[in-house]
């Protein structure tokens, strides 16, 4: 697929249909597989599963290997959305324009389905039937997924985040939540196409650094957008970073600030792609997305 927008728009409808069809045949209580099924099909950028896709098309592998893990992930995504916005956590309402899950099915469903979405992630990863994916793969698939989702990253983050809550937090400390909030979960689908392909050890280490730089730069975007976005392309309410008193790029370097760092961490990641001597146009297609995405 040689145009960008055309390779998202199969990515996108290729995962969001394969995790449609592991839900379905599932044997779950059928109200369960509709609330985990409801917040799979709330639409969303789906950049996690892009960015693994990308990498496996980087290496000349064929995408379709990368399908479970991208659906694991998105699903570990889409739990920790679930959890979010339960009333002990941030009490949304909404969710890209929808009534958020617990809205919909009652708090008690809302928290089985985010667990039912978190630990079916994982069986996907052991169900990859490809000959080019060994058992050792998939562990070291399975581990670089816990260890991002998990206590030392996305779990991290939002404990982070929590705290910091109503409090003026530095540079530092305002970057350490969203390395690990946001930024492990972006790292990962790099570091398994990267895994999928047997990328070397250079290569490895420039993807890493890659994905760290635009996991930076997705929350800048967001913290930005915030303030300056359109609700009605968002599917959310803007300003409420500043309802909550929460620290944001936005609140520490202005606009315009927040907007300069944006651009910096964003030339850092296609420096740090390009060092890699892959076919490296989607990724950095993916980069100007991320700078210049309204939603």
């Amino acid at each position: 697929m040689s145009n960008f927008k055309e390779f998202m728009e199969h990515s996108t409808k290729l995962v969001s249909e394969a995790m449609i069809e592991s839900i379905e045949k599932l044997k779950a209580p059928e109200r369960l597989k509709e609330s985990m099924a409801y917040s799979l099909q709330g639409g969303g950028k789906r950049i996690r599963p892009l960015l693994l896709f990308a990498t496996l098309d980087a290496f000349g592998k064929n995408p379709e290997i990368g399908i479970k893990p991208a659906c694991a992930l998105e699903m570990i995504h889409t739990y920790s959305l679930i959890h979010d916005d339960l009333p002990c956590m941030d009490d949304d309402d909404l969710r890209r324009g929808k009534p958020t899950n617990h809205k919909v099915f009652g708090e008690d469903l809302a928290v089985l389905a985010g667990d039912g979405l978190l630990t079916y992630a994982f069986q996907l990863i052991t169900e990859i039937n490809d000959v080019s994916v060994s058992d050792q793969v998939k562990l070291q698939l399975i581990s670089e997924l816990a260890i991002a989702a998990g206590p030392e990253g996305m779990v991290a983050g939002q404990v982070a985040d929590m705290e910091g809550e109503r409090k003026q937090l530095s540079g530092e400390e305002l970057q350490f939540i969203h390395e690990r909030k946001t930024g492990k979960m972006l790292m990962y689908p790099v570091i398994a196409g990267a895994i999928l392909s047997r990328a070397t050890a250079e290569q490895l280490s420039h993807l890493t650094q890659f994905a760290y730089k635009l996991g930076i730069a997705f929350q800048i975007q967001d913290d930005i957008l915030d303030v300056i976005g359109d609700e009605d392309v968002l599917g959310k309410p803007v300003g409420s970073d500043i309802e909550n008193d929460k620290t944001t790029y936005v609140k520490l370097y202005t606009v315009e600030g927040a907007k300069e760092r944006l651009h910096t961490f964003i030339t850092d990641a296609k420096r740090h792609i390009r060092a890699c001597g892959i076919k490296d146009d989607f990724l950095i297609s993916i980069c100007d997305f991320v700078e210049n995405r309204s939603f």
